[in-house]
């Protein structure tokens, strides 16, 4: 079995990425290796590529491959609006839905007490500081509906209160839903129906 060692340790990273176990991984594997020149020469070039470039925003955390998304610099959306996610897989899916033309904060997760993950290990108070410091004039909270979503979302209200006008999507978002999963349709019907908190 050592002439397979690098292939096995391949598989085994592959099993680590979500939504791949390790069977789903040795096929992935077996197949890229048959599509050697087609798919995993490229692949590896692209990764080592990434691996290198890719960054956070270090205004609201998008990744991307420079020190400022385009989203951030982009005068287009400088209207006023702040929509804040919990993850770049959240913003990715509200960009998809094309229902949101603001831009976005990231927070890097929610309020946890079970797993130690307070305020300051998330991206909350860099949130106070660009609603303080840009020109917001609507936050928008557009975090998962589950308990720890919505915890992170009363807080955030109760630092912002006052500050600037608060909403949060409506209809369409299933509690215990995540926005990587909606469709765009639901997205965007859930973006028109916000509410104040």
């Amino acid at each position: 079995m050592s002439s397979t060692k690098d292939i096995d340790a391949l598989i085994d990273l592959m099993a680590k990425l979500p939504g791949l176990g390790p069977r789903s991984a040795r096929r992935a594997v077996l197949h890229l290796i048959r599509k050697r020149s087609l798919l995993l020469t490229p692949l590896a070039d692209m990764m080592q590529r990434v691996a290198a470039t890719a960054r956070e925003c270090l205004n609201c955390g998008n990744v991307g491959t420079s020190e400022i998304c385009d989203i951030c610099t982009s005068e287009k959306r400088a209207n006023g609006e702040l929509c804040v996610v919990e993850d770049v897989a959240d913003l990715w899916a509200m960009e998809r839905s094309g229902a949101f033309k603001g831009r976005y904060h990231v927070l890097g997760g929610t309020l946890s007490a079970l797993d130690a993950v307070g305020p300051q290990e998330l991206r909350i108070p860099r949130l106070i500081d660009r609603v303080a410091s840009e020109s917001i004039t609507e936050v928008i909270l557009a975090l998962n509906a589950t308990i720890d979503g919505q915890t992170t979302a009363h807080y955030i209200a109760d630092q912002l209160d006052g500050q600037v006008r608060l909403t949060s999507l409506a209809q369409g978002v299933p509690i215990g839903g995540e926005l990587d999963y909606l469709d765009d349709g639901t997205i965007s019907a859930a973006m028109r129906a916000r509410k104040s908190l």
